[in-house]
């Protein structure tokens, strides 16, 4: 009888496998189908943008016969190509959220929480669906001044975009945790937003106090448990506006949609692919291969050209992981060589990747032009030299550390070599400077300098590196759209969650908060400072300048701050909190990228923050360097 029990439950339990094991390979095959459904037209979009974009230029400024329809068109397919972006970005995994103490978890409770992540990026999408629908059914009445079209074309991506994205979380939460553990994840997030529903009446009577109920303990709470950013923002800023408020939810997808369709944003995309493209054709591994060459006799020589590669590469690129990735692989193997240990060089590229968030064309700097309104071609110019400010200190701890090292196997590179790697570099070091010369004199706007970049690296691919592998321009367009995606979900729920913030009052009163702090332009620059190494820490450099820029900026002017020294200091503060641990999500994406233990550079990194730190001072100490050549 027991053995007829057994073999009863036995049989039981392969049923249970294989009924989860077709459900696993259905939500594959599900899943492999939505991925090219997406990720074609979003691949497409990106080189619609970069065709609509170099016409612009090249009608405008070649041929004296302006396109009026060009950034229409270019605004049109930008907000689609953010909508099925952040769909691909989901279908990865991608969307940027803080893993530190989830991290630190026992891997039953690892998974559980990654579950609950895509729960409740799940219900934030259910939530507002229904609204986006109804924002881009109100938008048929509004006509486009150029192309004379319905609205609702470009509104439609919204809906669109999150109804696919549950159909992805949908599947990924099933084909990652199976039925039962899916089920528990959303009944767990279900329950959470069903007591706040429940508290509505008690919210609605404690006023300002709901700020620090949701924004501070309620955004707080998710980004710990790892739910994704922009989803965090927007539950906290969705959950605000129903439960306190009369405001209508559609609009909060108004101000999503006002976050996301900035013109200026258009570079994100844009630059994210130049990146790509740089290292692809080899122009990074040129021009670090000429600075090896000119400084790898030196006592920590590579180190000294690390520092170097980055800051040059940063100006191309404008992504950070970008940079990193062409950069790391070739340095670190020859430094291990010379006896470098691995935790300092992620310490190191780690150090550099905040040094250089100044360097245009920065993501963060087109970000703060969008939101604050300050010149981008201002922006540029004045983050040049505050990144050499922190160069400089990163260069001495250099110096100190490597002041004994043994270089007697080392070969001096001969001044022949040196010349030879020198040309074969220059059309990739001439790439920061033809950027930044087409916005100057006027050639190309700091959407569309970005166009003038890709062209150039193509054609330099093609005829002088003679390294382009077309295999490779799917994948990187693909890749571009999942990033540009998980960004401007980001800026997009930031900005409604700003708008929430400033409906409410909070804004006049941090800035009379402000004003009042004793000591005037010095405390209010160290109040910032300490405030933005923290933020950056917590939610990286965008979302924070998304969120506090348009609050903090005009306090900066009142007190008589000018704005291009404000941008260069928030963002240098950011960087250092992005790049430190144990919270900073940039220092783990160094880490990955080196494949070095993130344990490794904890005690190396503390030596290079502090010169870090020390740089920033300064700069925030000396205005004239951040707006000396404006």
């Amino acid at each position: 009888m027991a053995a007829t029990h057994g073999g009863a439950n036995v049989h039981a339990q392969e049923q249970v496998e294989t009924l989860a094991g077709s459900r696993s390979g259905l939500a594959f095959r599900l899943e492999k189908g939505l991925s090219l459904l997406i990720e074609v037209p979003a691949a497409l979009l990106v080189l619609a943008e970069v065709v609509v974009l170099m016409m612009g230029v090249i009608w405008r400024y070649g041929l004296h016969q302006p396109l009026i329809w060009s950034d229409e068109l270019a605004g049109i397919l930008f907000l689609w190509l953010a909508m099925l972006g952040s769909v691909v970005a989901f279908q990865r995994g991608e969307h940027m959220r803080m893993t530190a103490i989830v991290g630190g978890l026992q891997p039953k409770w690892q998974a559980f929480f990654d579950l609950v992540a895509i729960a409740a990026a799940l219900a934030f999408l259910a939530l507002v669906v229904e609204p986006a629908y109804e924002f881009a059914a109100e938008e048929v009445w509004v006509t486009t001044p150029a192309l004379e079209i319905p609205n609702s074309w470009r509104a439609s991506a919204l809906p669109v975009g999150i109804l696919l994205m549950m159909i992805t979380g949908l599947i990924r939460l099933f084909k990652t945790g199976g039925l039962r553990h899916a089920l528990t994840a959303l009944v767990s997030v279900a329950a959470v937003i069903g007591v706040v529903a429940l508290l509505a009446p008690l919210f609605s009577g404690l006023g300002n106090w709901n700020l620090l109920l949701f924004f501070v303990f309620g955004v707080g709470a998710m980004v710990f448990l790892g739910v994704p950013i922009a989803f965090s923002f927007g539950l906290a800023t969705f959950g605000y506006i129903v439960t306190t408020t009369t405001t209508p939810a559609m609009v909060i997808v108004g101000r999503m949609d006002e976050g996301m369709s900035h013109i200026i944003l258009l570079a994100v995309p844009l630059f994210v692919l130049l990146g790509l493209l740089i290292e692809m054709t080899g122009m990074a591994r040129a021009m670090v291969g000429f600075l090896a060459n000119l400084l790898g006799h030196v006592r920590g020589g590579l180190s000294y050209v690390l520092i170097g590669a980055m800051y040059l590469v940063s100006g191309i690129s404008g992504s950070k992981a970008a940079d990193m990735a062409a950069v790391a692989p070739a340095l670190f193997p020859e430094m291990r060589q010379r006896g470098a240990k691995p935790g300092d060089l992620v310490a190191l590229l780690s150090a550099t990747g905040a040094q250089t968030e100044t360097i245009p064309p920065s993501i963060v700097l087109i970000t703060i032009g969008s939101v604050t309104g300050v010149s981008i071609a201002a922006l540029f110019t004045g983050g040049l030299l505050p990144a050499v400010v922190l160069g400089i200190g990163l260069a001495f701890v250099v110096w100190w550390r490597y002041r004994n090292e043994d270089l007697s196997n080392v070969r001096r590179a001969s001044w022949r070599e040196i010349g030879v790697s020198f040309i074969v570099a220059l059309p990739a070091i001439a790439l920061p400077f033809v950027i930044r010369a087409a916005v100057i004199e006027g050639i190309a706007t700091a959407t569309e300098v970005s166009t003038i970049g890709i062209a150039y690296t193509v054609v330099a691919g093609l005829l002088i590196y003679r390294r382009f592998d077309w295999k490779r321009l799917y994948p990187m367009l693909v890749d571009t759209a999942a990033l540009s995606g998980a960004i401007l979900l980001i800026i997009g729920a930031a900005t409604a969650m700003a708008w929430a913030l400033t409906q409410s009052g909070f804004s006049s009163t941090l800035a009379e908060v402000m004003k009042s702090l004793p000591g005037g332009t010095i405390t209010f620059m160290a109040v910032s400072i300490m405030a933005f190494i923290i933020l950056g820490s917590v939610l990286e450099g965008i979302p924070a300048i998304v969120l506090f820029g348009p609050l903090l900026f005009p306090i900066a002017r009142d007190v008589g701050v000018h704005e291009v020294h404000y941008s260069m200091v928030v963002i240098l503060a950011m960087g250092i909190g992005l790049f430190a641990p144990p919270f900073g999500v940039g220092y783990y994406a160094a880490c990955a990228i080196s494949r070095i233990k993130p344990d490794e550079g904890m005690k190396p990194i503390i030596g290079y923050m502090l010169a870090m730190f020390v740089g920033l001072a300064v700069v925030a100490a000396v205005p004239w360097i951040s707006v000396g050549f404006l």
